[in-house]
């Protein structure tokens, strides 16, 4: 099913054209937005930032303890009286100096000894009624805008997170060094190791074990944790920033992208509103005035000047054919009228010399009617035929030599010599449809034959000239009446010489090469051939066309004999 006016979408408050500019306006803001979500490089860098400030504030603990807090003692093996000297931690300088230590770097220490068991802990405090854990509990968050926001992006996060889950983080009454994997290797391995666990929600507790050693003897390990707050607040500023420049991102991208719709939309919607006022305003759409946008200076301005010259050639071609239409109506009802007389009149007269001139009558009415139809129809494919086909490079100077051999004897019955003038070694070529020249030449030869007296000279020229092939058709006749120069190329006009038959020519040869020597880009002029003296000696028919380009299409050229089988035959017909 065609689509038609009356079948157009009704117009929406988001024209489709402004959804389109949006969706692909908005994805650079949305992959920045997608940006919130991925940060891993950067919270990874955090993190890894974080460890390596706890393993230095382990080492100066780690340190500390080991210069001020491990004791020697010396016991003699019986058997071998052989003293032994061991290491041990002193429980209360290490409470101390882990307590001021780690309260200095804001993090948590604890020490264990070599058996794992734990010998200081930051939280605790010691005092006459016993350990006493101490905690820091965090600030109230009140109800805020930047606390709904974390929320939000921790919601997020967790949704799109692809990371493997973190062991969560928890602590027994009695804690031991087997609690905690760090702190075995730290313990056995007399290396240093760290640890990531998960605490409540999207907190998580960021570790780092050391040894304690004193003289390459390790004496214990030192266990510093401290949650990833810092980090977290980091990745909010950085979402938070991301999410500001998202939304002033959006908010321009979304009012460009309407001005933009706009600015494509609304023109092209008045351009359409206005095509359809002419197409449903029928004699009445000549009224309606096409929006110029010209002054544009874009492709919306281009399509605006060239519907504006689509509807202009379009008026003109309706009321070309409307003039055509009566003008065929007016020369068609000529012969009918003469030809219902001839008939009205032989039915009542019984003289069979009437008769026989009635009859001839009728018989010349006949031959100017089909002569009259057949160029009609021919004048009305002409249109068709020039817009479809494909134009070919044609050599003139070959084809004037054919028409030439061609109208040599007719010209030769009524006595008039046929002269060809063209240039040595030049084809004249020209971009065209050669059937369609050969019949413009063929209608000015004809006129010219007409009209050219007895010893007469008809002439036969062409000549290349400031990127044009010029070709004249003259003659020695009468010449063209004073002022009808122009009046000779419209439709129906026939200005025939004295002694001709009525009714031989429809007057639509020249109308019809004019209108094919324009299809070519070229121009028809007629003129008379005037002496000294002011005498008319005859007329002159110069065709120009414009040459064919060194660089086009080679042509396809039909054969001189083809072409005198071609002339021969219309002119048998």
């Amino acid at each position: 099913m065609t689509p038609t006016s009356e079948s157009r979408r009704p117009p929406r408050a988001l024209s489709p054209l402004t959804q389109r500019i949006l969706a692909v306006n908005l994805i650079a803001p949305i992959m920045l937005l997608a940006g919130l979500l991925y940060l891993d490089q950067y919270e990874d860098a955090l993190v890894e930032a974080d460890l390596t400030s706890l393993r230095v504030q382990a080492d100066v603990i780690a340190a500390a303890v080991a210069e001020s807090a491990v004791s020697a003692e010396t016991a003699t093996i019986e058997n071998l009286r052989l003293p032994v000297t061991s290491h041990r931690l002193v429980v209360d300088q290490t409470r101390a100096i882990v307590r001021r230590l780690a309260e200095l770097g804001s993090v948590r220490a604890r020490v264990f000894d070599p058996n794992g068991l734990l010998v200081a802990d930051s939280r605790q405090l010691i005092g006459p009624g016993g350990a006493i854990q101490v905690f820091d509990l965090p600030a109230a968050e009140p109800a805020t805008l930047e606390n709904g926001l974390k929320d939000l992006f921790s919601v997020t996060g967790r949704l799109f997170s692809w990371d493997a889950p973190l062991p969560r983080y928890s602590e027994r009454r009695e804690q031991t060094a087997a609690d905690y994997d760090e702190v075995v290797q730290a313990l056995e391995d007399g290396m240093s190791a760290r640890a990531v666990r998960r605490l409540n929600g999207d907190d998580r507790m960021l570790s780092v074990a050391v040894p304690v050693q004193y003289y390459k003897h390790v004496v214990g390990a030192v266990l510093v944790t401290r949650p990833d707050t810092n980090i977290k607040q980091s990745l909010f500023e950085v979402r938070l920033a991301i999410g500001k420049l998202f939304l002033g991102t959006l908010l321009i991208t979304v009012l460009l992208s309407f001005y933009l719709a706009q600015a494509i939309a609304t023109p092209v919607r008045r351009l359409a509103a206005a095509a359809e006022a002419v197409r449903r305003g029928g004699s009445k759409g000549r009224s309606v005035v096409l929006p110029d946008l010209s002054h544009r200076q874009d492709e919306i301005g281009d399509l605006s000047v060239s519907q504006r010259a689509m509807t202009t050639a379009l008026w003109e071609r309706m009321d070309a054919i409307e003039r055509f239409a009566a003008d065929v109506a007016h020369e068609i009802k000529n012969p009918l009228t003469s030809m219902r007389s001839a008939v009205e009149t032989v039915v009542r007269t019984s003289n069979p010399e009437h008769q026989r001139k009635l009859l001839a009558i009728l018989q010349d009415d006949v031959a100017r009617l089909d002569r009259l139809i057949t160029d009609i129809s021919d004048a009305s494919r002409l249109d068709a035929e020039l817009s479809r086909a494909d134009s070919e490079k044609v050599a003139l100077a070959p084809m004037l030599s054919t028409l030439a051999e061609v109208y040599g004897p007719v010209a030769e019955q009524q006595q008039v010599q046929l002269r060809l003038d063209l240039p040595a070694n030049d084809c004249l070529e020209v971009n065209g449809l050669e059937d369609r020249l050969v019949q413009v030449v063929r209608n000015l030869i004809g006129n010219a034959l007409s009209f050219s007296p007895q010893d007469g000279e008809l002439a036969l020229e062409a000549r290349r000239t400031a990127g044009f092939i010029e070709l004249a058709v003259i003659d020695d006749g009468p010449g063209l009446p004073p002022g009808k120069e122009l009046a000779i190329f419209e439709r129906f006009y026939s200005e025939r010489p004295r002694g001709e038959k009525f009714g031989t020519h429809s007057g639509l040869g020249l109308s019809i090469s004019k209108q094919i020597v324009e299809a070519h880009r070229g121009t028809i002029v007629a003129s008379n051939r005037v002496a000294p003296d002011g005498s008319v000696l005859g007329a002159c028919f110069t065709v120009r066309l414009p040459e064919a380009a060194a660089a086009g299409k080679p042509g396809k050229l039909a054969a001189p004999g083809k072409l005198a089988a071609k002339v021969a035959a219309r002119n048998k017909s």
